[in-house]
């Protein structure tokens, strides 16, 4: 498998904190944020991060890992993250590798790696999402279902992802983790191409992959810890997870 990091966008909703810096690369507890998925990362024998916003600064980190490709996303200013996934293309079919694909502005258990074995193409859904909204959101259940996403599944099997919470809240939330079957991604990708929205973002790409029937996609599920770093309020409550849990000392291990 081949890991591919989007870490292209600047992170605006974070203010002044991403002025001078990639999202990615933003301090929580005196850590970079990506610095917590260095033991996910390891695990893979070839990842790919995309970059953009402040490449340099990613490229300079990363400059002594032979595993790791950079691949800049020169328009990050005027696409999204499925533009941002598909610049990865290229170097994919030199590999014929299945693809697995997070967000650079999540924290998650490294042990979801375990997940990722099978040769299928799946999102991976979290279970416990509501204790984190509540956390991120002040226990403001109105403010949870107007920022949370609908889900809708048929046993394993996705049938939309991202719409409007309409009323009860769904049991699963989407992570930001993916993976798909090497014939899956060149589908998706040449299917991407005939599309003239370039800016399309990722949940509705794949709702459309899914309404065109493109390719399948099933779900993992699970309870392993997993945050999103949104905004300086996701960055609070981040700050108050890691604490409780000791997260740091438990799954923190460079390179």
């Amino acid at each position: 498998m081949i890991l591919v990091i989007l870490a292209a966008g600047r992170g605006k909703r974070l203010g002044s904190m991403t002025q001078n810096l990639p999202k990615c690369l933003i301090n929580l507890k005196k850590k970079n944020l990506i610095d917590y998925n260095l033991p996910f990362i390891k695990k893979f024998k070839k990842t790919v991060i995309i970059t953009g916003y402040k490449s340099n600064l990613i490229e300079k980190k990363f400059k002594l890992f032979k595993s790791i490709k950079i691949i800049k996303n020169n328009f990050f200013s005027k696409t999204n993250m499925v533009y941002s996934l598909f610049k990865s293309t290229k170097y994919i079919k030199k590999t014929k590798k299945n693809v697995v694909v997070i967000y650079s502005d999540i924290i998650f258990d490294k042990s979801i790696f375990n997940l990722l074995k099978e040769n299928q193409s799946f999102i991976v859904i979290y279970k416990d999402w509501l204790k984190i909204w509540k956390l991120r959101n002040n226990n403001n259940l109105q403010k949870i279902k107007s920022d949370a996403e609908d889900i809708v599944l048929k046993k394993d099997n996705l049938i939309s992802i991202g719409g409007k919470i309409k009323n009860s809240l769904p049991t699963y939330q989407y992570m930001g983790i993916l993976k798909f079957r090497y014939k899956d991604f060149i589908k998706i990708n040449d299917y991407f191409k005939t599309l003239k929205n370039k800016k399309i973002d990722f949940t509705s790409f794949i709702n459309l992959v899914l309404k065109k029937k493109i390719v399948k996609i099933k779900v993992k599920k699970t309870n392993k810890f997993w945050l999103e770093i949104d905004n300086q309020k996701d960055l609070r409550a981040a700050n108050k997870l890691i604490k409780y849990r000791n997260f740091l000392s438990k799954n923190y291990q460079p390179f």
